[in-house]
């Protein structure tokens, strides 16, 4: 099984590469949407967004082991990879882990995103949701939202 086929693809900015490496049948768990992206197609496109959206994307840490789907019991013949990456969104720093399930034949069959910031993370999600032309699927916000930001909040005001 090869581990480093999409991770190598990504470094290389080859996208057909990268979808080459996805199965037909692949998961995307998004950070800022609700509903996964399926399917090599469907995902292939969000790629190509990122590639349009991410400034000095690069990989700058990998841990692997095999699969254990949740469960502390024996492998599968499956693999999960993490790979850590740092990356711009304009002049927003944003850090990120792919987390990558590979099944036996090296193709990725499960993919999902954590990224911090929440600033760079809500920057992502608007520039990738205008290029795709999709909803985030994030609630609209109300009058109230507005009025209860984080530095007013009870918590806020607790830890003052």
């Amino acid at each position: 099984m090869d581990l480093d086929r999409f991770r190598l693809a990504v470094e290389a900015k080859d996208l057909t590469a990268m979808a080459a490496a996805l199965a037909p049948d692949v998961v995307f768990y998004s950070p800022v949407r609700q509903r996964p992206y399926r399917g090599r197609d469907e995902v292939a496109r969000l790629f190509a967004a990122l590639m349009e959206v991410f400034v000095d994307f690069h990989y700058v840490d990998e841990l692997a082991g095999p699969a254990r789907h949740g469960r502390l019991e024996p492998a599968t013949r499956e693999a999960s990879q993490a790979l850590v990456f740092r990356a711009r969104i304009g002049e927003k720093p944003l850090d990120g882990v792919d987390l990558l399930r590979i099944d036996e034949h090296g193709n990725v069959v499960e993919f999902s995103v954590l990224v911090r910031p929440l600033p760079a993370a809500v920057v992502l999600a608007r520039m990738v949701s205008a290029r795709m032309g999709t909803d985030i699927g994030w609630p609209a916000a109300s009058a109230s939202d507005a009025s209860e930001t984080v530095g007013h909040s009870p918590a806020a005001a607790a830890v003052r």
